[in-house]
Parts: structure tokens; sequence; C-alpha cells
């Protein structure tokens, strides 16, 4: 039998497939709770009417408790009027899937968070507690806070505006500390024509050392700032475009210029753990009576032995008649700037969300929103917190990457 020829038809075409594409999902309608602060002395909220009115417009479902605004001088109708459902109970506020909060959450909060829900909210890393942490993991949150969000550059641009807040408040503070208006010496920061100066020395050529530096310059002062960074200490001086005195913190340079000082800036920054303290007890009484120091590091201890922490409504303590303030969360005491500084950068990240079809998919497509979540569905997947709770560490990146 002879061996009969394959039999093509030319009907079948035969090609690659195409390699599938990650295609990104359709837009979601996002529905945000923000609820009214009542700790942490807390007067700023995380979006303003003007951000509320562009998420409105673009079909998202906002839900406000009623007074949230009133720290920052917002009213309720300002936020009805920009499209704002304005509720008279928390219970309500967090029924929403996305919660956004201008302070941590609190433990009288933690009875009232939905399983699986999204909350961007700062951490404040010192006073975070352990049962707050397990409860969060126990209901499956996914958390995202303020200080370790980063944008496309790579910094952090929420801490970022605070630092510059703090830096801008600083010259402003001290000068009403050294004002007869505060039973001070009655010196003007800055000085005039004929008088020597106002003498300022800053501990710490951050941002707020920067922002420090260049108004207590505008205003006229004589400026000296120290900081362990050389790096720093240039980026600073290309910064504020002039020569401005730098030091290493070397005590003994840094005793004999407070001797002579009217201001002092505690502007150091703590990396995950406590400011180091710098000026030591002995340094601070052999300051001028009736100047001031401004601990702006308070918030993660101080960089001034003689500091405690002081509050808003009693800002101020005297020790060796050297006026110390030592409010932490400055950028609280301003709070309409602060709102609308946190709020620039939290209302473009909503629109990108629903765009990008809900947090989940928005953390896969944006790399650098990773850095800020410390909490991924329950999972715990900040190192630091992990360390000093000794609870479980999950990588983030494995996790997300498991859910595709």
């Amino acid at each position: 039998m002879s061996s009969s020829k394959p039999f093509v038809s030319p009907s079948f075409t035969y090609e690659t497939l195409e390699e599938t594409l990650d295609i990104k999902p359709k837009g979601v309608e996002l529905q945000i709770g923000i609820p009214k602060e009542t700790s942490f002395q807390e007067n700023r909220i995380a979006l303003t009417p003007e951000a509320i009115r562009v998420l409105v417009s673009n079909g998202h479902k906002v839900v406000i408790e009623r007074g949230a605004g009133e720290g920052a001088s917002y009213s309720n109708n300002d936020y009805s009027e920009a499209g704002a459902k304005i509720a008279d109970h928390k219970k309500e506020v967090f029924e929403c899937g996305i919660l956004v909060k201008s302070a941590p959450v609190c433990e009288m909060e933690l009875d009232l968070l939905k399983p699986n829900q999204f909350i961007i909210s700062p951490i404040h890393f010192t006073t975070v507690k352990r049962e707050v942490l397990e409860k969060m993991m126990e209901k499956k949150i996914t958390a995202l806070s303020f200080e370790n969000l980063k944008d496309d550059s790579g910094n952090n641009p929420i801490v970022r505006s605070m630092s510059e807040i703090a830096g801008s408040a600083v010259m402003l503070i001290a000068g009403q500390y050294l004002s007869n208006a505060n039973n001070g010496k009655g010196i003007l920061v800055g000085g005039i024509s004929g008088i020597p100066p106002t003498k300022v020395i800053i501990i710490g050529a951050g941002i707020v050392g920067e922002q420090t530096t260049r108004t207590a310059m505008a205003m006229g002062a004589s400026v000296k700032v120290f900081d362990n960074s050389i790096y720093r200490l240039k980026r600073l001086q290309n910064n504020v475009g002039m020569r401005v005195f730098t030091s290493v913190i070397e005590p003994g340079i840094l005793s004999k210029q407070l001797k002579t000082c009217d201001v002092a800036v505690g502007a150091l920054s703590a990396n995950g753990g406590r400011t180091p303290l710098v000026v030591t007890e002995e340094m601070v009484s052999r300051m001028r009576p009736g100047s001031v120091i401004v601990d702006v590091s308070i918030d993660h201890g101080g960089c001034f032995e003689t500091s405690h922490i002081t509050t808003h409504a009693s800002p101020v303590f005297k020790k060796y008649d050297v006026i110390h303030y030592c409010v932490p969360n400055i950028p609280s005491g301003f709070a309409r700037t602060a709102s609308q500084a946190i709020s620039n950068v939290l209302m473009p990240l909503m629109l990108e969300m629903a765009d990008e079809g809900g947090f989940e998919n928005l953390v896969w497509y944006k790399m650098n929103t990773r850095s800020g979540i410390y909490l991924f569905k329950g999972s715990l997947t900040n190192f630091y917190l992990s360390e000093r709770f000794d609870l479980k560490f999950t990588d983030l990146n494995l996790l997300i990457a498991s859910r595709r």
C-alpha cells in the first residue's frame, strides 16, 4: 500500500502565540473615610476640601466625621460643599474601605476597624503599641505610613513638607519667647542697623536645619550650624546659596558657641531610634539667662539633656533660666498649612490608586509606595517593628508577587 501524503488544509494557520502582558485593570470607585482626630493634640486633617472636590468630581465617595476639619479652620460646610458626606458618628466613617487619618490608629478605634481595610496615617514609631499592631494584623489590615512613603525621586514628601514647616516655624517661636510679650529678654530676632545681630545656633543640617537657617538669615540673624555629616553641611551651604559658619559637633566648640547665643535649635534627625543627646545639662547651665532653646527633635527624644516633652497648651518651661520650647509635632500648630501639604501628596496618590484598580494594584505598579507599607493584609512588612516587638516579619515583595 502506497504511503499517503500528509494532508495540509489551507484553513489552518500556524502562528506563534503573543506574549500576554500584565494589563492594567479598569479604575475603581474609592470609598474614603476621614475620622475626627482626638489624640496627639492633632489639629491637622489629611485631605482639604479642595482635594475632596477633586476626588468627588472623579466619581469617588468621601465620608467625613462632623468637626474633623475644625483644628485646621475648615468647617463642615466647606466639606459638604466640596461633595463629602458629613457623618455624625465615627462608626459610619469606619464603614469605608479606605481610612485617611492625620494621627496614628489609637486603641479606641481598634474595635471600629473593618477586616481588610486600607489605612493611610502616620505611625509615630516611638509611641506605637504592640496591642494596636496585633489587633490590626488580626483584622488583615493593610496600612501605609506617612513617614516612610516615598515619591518618584526617592524622597519622603510628607516628612519633607512637615520638616519645612517646623524649620520655618522655629524662628517665629523663638521670636515670640525672646519678646517682652512672653516675659522674654525683649530681644528682636535679627536686630537692626548698629546693633549686633541675634546669634542662632542650629544643631542638625537636615531639612529642618536648612529651613531654620534660611528663615534666621532672612530675619538678619547670625547663624552657626553644627552636624556630624560633612555631606549635609555642604548640601546646606549649596542650597542656602551662601557661606554659613558650619562645624562638626565637637563639644568644646559647641559649648563655647552656646554660651553666647540667643537661640539654640535642636534639629538632629533620628535614624530609626532615639536622637543622640549632644548638649549636656552642664552646657545648658552656662547659657545666657533668657536665651531660648527650641528642641524640634523632641519627637524622637530630643538632643538637649534638659529637654522634656511639653504641650501646645503649656509649651515652655525654664531651667537654668533658659526658656525651653519642647512641643512635639510643631506642624500641628500650623495646621492649615500642614493639612494642605499632606493633602497635596495624598490626593494624587488616591487618584492613581483608583486608576490602577485599588491599593493592591497600586503597590504592584508603583514600586516606591512599598516603602510606606508596614502591614499588608495583616502581615507585618516593616523590619524595624518586627524586631522591636518580636513579631513575624514577611517580605512585602514576596507577598505581592505571590498574589499576582
